[in-house]
């Protein structure tokens, strides 16, 4: 926990540097709020709550007898765990739009459920943290975000990401070239799992919805070659495809041209919601999918009533993969798991007040102090000191007692001396 707290401090106070107000929404969501947002795979990872009381008093017989479990689950299930953080902050946008000072910007921090299979990566549970701006469609808040990233991940000691890019309007020009016009949805989904399946078996998802043939492989042709120079690409794409290309490459612009940010033009992200720029944040080097990922929605607001378009765009950290991330690449530091700095020993009641008059002296210096709440010998206290990993002991006895001194023994080390008690706190908050 010490360590979840390390990173989510750190993302945190980032959020916070840009200007994001916090912002919090319920575990559970009506399922008209969250259906038909993330896309059919996404809505068959909803978890659905059943209603209250008896829910099969008012189910039609008929559904239950003809086992139609899609049926059947819309009449005992009105709500369900929210899946992810976006979708609430819009909902919440809506209901409260004219009371918020536009564009609004949030960060958000707390877990969400997906019924997937649990693996290394994936989760049933896992905590998401957000950063949204709704309001405005200027390109200044993705170059704000790619920013956000850079120093998130400085601050937890990672260098080697990668910031991967792309835009909903070049996929859509991708569209156009395999010939998949009124099938763009099919055509994101099944491109977003090339990295997972590989080209062949993308295709042959993509045949199943009826796309496939020349365009298709002239699209995998340009996939294979890693095309990432923007004015090149222009030449190839007309429409949608020529208006996303120039937002990315205003965004790169805005940015600094940061070495870790690269175009990848396969991106997709399954999300149905996106429609502008793109992003997804991955650590090369310790095996694990995207750590991090957003982007741009134009229409998201719409769906909950609001009379005007609310463009908006975010980014969502993913603690529990980052955790992983840290951990396989040996990164955190002791320095970052610190809970008591010393603990107090003594060796009776008079003793034990004096120390407990002590530890009330260094916590107002902000030193984590334990006093050892029994009397029982020194030997017991030092040993449960070594399985906390507390780094210090002060012992306690008559003559501290008479000499107003502490007599200060360093876990680590074995080593032992005698100190004033502000010449400890010099020490311990050095």
């Amino acid at each position: 926990m010490a360590r979840r707290l390390f990173i989510l401090d750190t993302i945190r106070t980032v959020f916070k540097k840009y200007g994001f107000q916090p912002l919090e929404t319920p575990a559970m969501e009506n399922l008209s709020t969250l259906t038909g947002k993330y896309g059919e795979e996404g809505d068959q990872l909803l978890f659905r709550i059943l209603n209250s009381g008896d829910f099969l008093k008012e189910t039609d017989p008929a559904v239950l007898t003809e086992k139609n479990s899609k049926k059947a689950a819309a009449q005992i299930s009105e709500k369900g765990l929210r899946y992810d953080l976006t979708v609430p902050f819009a909902r919440y946008v809506v209901m409260n739009q004219h009371e918020l000072a536009m564009p609004f910007r949030r960060y958000q921090i707390q877990p969400v459920w997906r019924a997937d299979r649990p693996q290394k990566g994936r989760y049933r549970e896992f905590y998401q943290c957000d950063a949204d701006v709704v309001g405005t469609d200027s390109l200044l808040c993705e170059a704000e975000i790619i920013l956000m990233i850079k120093e998130v991940f400085e601050g937890l000691g990672l260098s080697d990401y990668q910031i991967k890019i792309n835009h909903r309007d070049v996929l859509t020009g991708l569209a156009e070239m395999a010939g998949a016009q009124g099938k763009e949805g099919a055509f994101f989904v099944a491109l977003d799992k090339l990295d997972k399946i590989g080209e062949e078996k993308v295709k042959e998802e993509l045949a199943t919805k009826g796309i496939s043939g020349a365009g298709t492989d002239r699209v995998f042709d340009l996939l294979r070659s890693n095309a990432t120079d923007l004015q090149t690409l222009k030449s190839l794409f007309t429409g949608a495809g020529q208006k996303g290309l120039s937002d990315l490459d205003q965004v790169f612009t805005l940015s600094g041209n940061i070495p870790q940010v690269q175009f990848d033009l396969s991106l997709a992200r399954g999300l149905s919601y996106y429609t502008g720029c793109i992003f997804e944040v991955k650590v090369p080097s310790s095996g694990i999918g995207s750590v991090c990922g957003g982007g741009r929605y134009d229409n998201l607001t719409q769906a909950f009533g609001a009379k005007e378009k609310l463009s908006g765009v975010g980014i969502s950290f993913g603690i529990d993969r980052i955790y992983d991330v840290l951990d396989i690449l040996n990164l955190f530091r002791p320095d970052q798991e610190r809970g008591t700095r010393i603990l107090l020993c003594h060796f009776d009641e008079a003793t034990r007040s004096h120390a407990f008059r002590l530890a009330v002296q260094l916590r107002t210096s902000g030193i984590a102090t334990e006093v050892f709440p029994d009397v029982v010998k020194i030997k017991k206290e030092l040993e449960y000191a070594n399985k906390k990993s507390i780094p210090f002991a002060a012992i306690i006895g008559e003559e501290e007692m008479k000499t107003e001194t502490i007599t200060l023994k360093d876990l680590t080390s074995g080593q032992q001396e005698k100190v004033s008690l502000q010449d400890l706190i010099k020490k311990l908050n050095g």
